[in-house]
């Protein structure tokens, strides 16, 4: 694709960042975002609040505020109506909660179901959050924990217990408007999202673009209960692999570092939380605030240095 250049474009596909952001004028720059998928559950009305805080997350990781949001839909035949309207009450329920207006959509017939929003926000062009503009000295805080992409695939193999289920889906069906709301004020350098490309994946993006390297301590990552056990199992999903041989030499690896959490690090999540570098006296403060307003399981999990011969090394 040709490379989009205007002079009010602040945010375009250079930097592979979460959304696109258009500057209006000098208090207000647009949002972009879309995004859809196929059920990770069964249930079509828990699809549709994770779907719909999945999409939505994009506008978070920006800095920015949900406005107004489409469906986007692929229903196959075979399922009955009723599916569908489950799969929509639950997105707009989550549109709602996020405070954005879910205002139509748009429909194909297909194989199978998929569901997602196109979501345009709203951010002070001053405030924008960015994923490549990390500064050496900062801390990385990432606000959920991993391993949803393999519970995911033991959910399905009908492998996971209720507690684990449960457990995946609250994480899920989190905004991360309240990690966001958190963290406002604070001297966040660089964010992006945690979804598909795993949290390494993500990392390297922000790396690359911020001409960094990043320091992570693997004995730091917050897990979600039983996501351990499976990897150690070898319900891996094959994105963790993709994702892993995308990124995988421009990481070094120290020894003694557990197999299982290399799994869990290329894993590839879904509505995962928010990796934010922040400065180091404003550390403490984050972590204090999250604990106050955020529910899910976060932690301080790596450090910005200075660029060198990798963009990511993990430390045991």
């Amino acid at each position: 694709m040709p490379r989009m250049k205007d002079e009010r474009l602040i945010v375009g596909s250079d930097t592979s960042d979460d959304a696109a952001v258009y500057k209006l004028n000098e208090e207000t720059a647009l949002v972009q975002t879309v995004d859809f998928f196929t059920p990770v559950v069964d249930d079509p009305y828990t699809f549709g609040q994770i779907a719909a805080a999945n999409s939505l997350s994009d506008v978070y990781a920006m800095g920015g505020q949900p406005l107004v949001a489409m469906n986007i839909v692929c229903f196959p035949d075979c399922l009955k109506l009723e599916v569908l309207e489950q799969i929509l009450k639950g997105g707009a329920d989550k549109a709602i909660e996020a405070g954005a207006l879910l205002v139509g959509g748009h429909s194909v017939k297909d194989e199978e179901p998929k569901y997602g929003l196109s979501v345009t926000g709203i951010v002070h062009p001053e405030k924008v959050l960015v994923n490549s503009t990390a500064r050496v000295g900062d801390y990385l805080i990432l606000t959920k924990p991993l391993g949803l992409g393999i519970l995911n695939t033991a959910i399905k193999a009908d492998m996971a217990s209720k507690d684990q289920y449960d457990a995946a889906v609250k994480t899920m069906v989190t905004l991360n408007k309240y990690a966001l709301e958190a963290l406002d004020g604070l001297n966040i350098s660089s964010c992006t999202d945690v979804t598909g490309f795993g949290f390494l994946g993500h990392a390297h993006e922000m790396a690359e673009g911020s001409e960094v390297s990043l320091e992570i301590y693997s004995d730091r990552i917050p897990i979600i209960e039983g996501a351990e056990g499976f990897a150690g199992m070898g319900i891996i999903p094959e994105g963790a692999y993709s994702n892993k041989n995308h990124v995988g030499g421009d990481i070094e690896v120290e020894e003694g570092v557990e197999e299982v959490i290399l799994d869990l690090l290329y894993d590839p999540q879904t509505s995962g939380g928010l990796l934010v570098a922040i400065d180091k006296n404003d550390v403490e403060k984050a972590l204090e605030s999250l604990s106050a307003n955020t529910d899910n399981e976060f932690a301080v999990v790596g450090q910005v240095i200075s660029k060198g011969e990798k963009a990511i090394y993990i430390k045991k």
